[in-house]
């Protein structure tokens, strides 16, 4: 069987390697447009200060095989079971992994495939029996278009030089977002000598939380099927971290057993604070974000970028009034783009523009099946095409980290073995 895989992040990465355990002698072909392998955009970094935001016990790259990680840290002398890890050095951990399978790999971008011929923008076509989508999380816009200069995408190579650049700046930025980009990006700029003032704003100026040290076991029981009961029973939890944990395990489950409507009230209602209480910052990582607000380095604001006038951004705050300052740039820290339509990959756009492929109910993703296999837009599912990690987050929702995708990908080397 010929396979072949679109991104080479964690999710494109594994899928080669379990796919190949699972079809020995498979021709797997893995095709990337970033300059390296098994990294993406969250391990594509090489600053020292970014880390992963779970610990070493819960990062094995492997399902069956839950203390891989560990056990690599261990024997790399970088700490135990609840170190986190620096991101960097996970890249190092899975490129061993690849290094290890038996798989081509390809740099170029896709941007087509048809008739069992996947076409890249070269003009080099591969041809396949089956087809992995795993291009992982898409770089969201800036919500509001400026007159100052603007980093759109800090995890692009472009971006990364712009951020370079912005650290000799004197005078203040404005990062638009509050989440883990924005953490990021805060840590970067300190890293590289910025000396200014950094003003994040979000809609609700909500800031991921840190993890408890030590950890509390997750609580015990069968969470609430309803979403309505299911978070008083999150709010009656004490502690609440582990109250969200213990909802791990059960979390697809939850999801693909809630209505659409509560999907969407979900989504409407409680999804930024589900992820600041869920996607948590390591501790060191949340110490020094303390510290630079502390110091006001990083000022966090709750409201809207209304305009500019006279030079001067203004923010609509929330709860009433307004902030208006002058910035030198402003850089986009909203995170993934969270709707499949905005999604400018070009494979993706001509698969649902070819009725092969259609957008999931919410419009996050891609539809698929139980199984992780496409659906079209007659609604028939696709027995060879599979989509793997964030392009599902609307039928699985928790396929965004490490943990629930390494599930994901061994099911779908399953099915390819079936």
């Amino acid at each position: 069987m010929r396979v072949a895989i679109v991104g080479g992040g964690y999710s494109g990465t594994m899928a080669a390697v379990e796919i190949g355990r699972a079809l020995p002698g498979a021709e797997i072909v893995l095709v990337e447009k970033r300059p390296r392998f098994a990294a993406g955009a969250a391990y594509s970094t090489r600053s020292p200060s970014h880390l992963l935001n779970v610990r070493a016990r819960s990062m094995s790259a492997f399902a069956d095989a839950p203390d891989h990680f560990v056990r690599w840290v261990e024997a790399q002398g970088l700490g135990r079971w609840d170190t986190f890890a620096r991101r960097r050095d996970y890249h190092r951990y899975l490129a061993g992994i690849l290094d290890a399978a038996a798989v081509r790999r390809v740099a170029g971008e896709a941007v087509a495939a048809e008739d069992g011929t996947l076409r890249l923008a070269s003009g080099e076509e591969i041809g396949f029996d089956a087809l992995v989508l795993a291009g992982g999380n898409h770089p969201g816009r800036m919500p509001a278009r400026l007159s100052l200069p603007s980093v759109d995408d800090p995890w692009s190579a472009d971006g990364a030089e712009a951020l370079a650049a912005l650290a000799g700046e004197k005078g203040d930025l404005l990062l638009v977002g509050t989440g883990l980009t924005m953490v990021d990006v805060a840590l970067d700029l300190e890293d590289r000598g910025y000396g200014g003032r950094m003003l994040a704003v979000s809609r609700r100026g909500l800031v991921p939380r840190p993890h408890e040290e030590p950890p509390s076991p997750p609580l015990t029981g069968e969470p609430p099927a309803r979403l309505a009961a299911l978070v008083r029973h999150v709010r009656a939890g004490s502690p609440w971290r582990a109250a969200v944990d213990s909802l791990r395990p059960h979390s697809i489950a939850l999801w693909r057993g809630f209505s659409e409507a509560e999907k969407r009230r979900f989504l409407r209602h409680l999804r930024p604070w589900w992820d600041v209480h869920r996607h948590r910052l390591a501790p060191p990582v949340a110490r020094r974000i303390a510290a630079l607000r502390q110091r006001g380095v990083l000022e966090v604001a709750a409201g809207r970028i209304a305009g500019e006038a006279a030079g001067e951004v203004e923010i609509g705050l929330r709860g009433g009034g307004t902030l208006r300052r002058r910035f030198a740039a402003a850089i986009n820290c909203t995170g993934p783009e969270g709707a499949i339509a905005r999604v400018e990959d070009p494979l993706v756009r001509q698969l649902v523009a070819a009725g092969a492929a259609r957008p999931d109910p919410l419009g996050l993703g891609l539809d698929v099946d139980e199984e992780s296999r496409v659906i079209g837009s007659d609604g028939a599912t696709h027995p060879r095409l599979f989509a793997l990690g964030p392009l599902t987050k609307g039928a699985f929702w928790e396929m965004v980290a490490v943990p629930d995708i390494r599930g994901q990908v061994r099911g779908v080397a399953r099915t390819l073995a079936r």
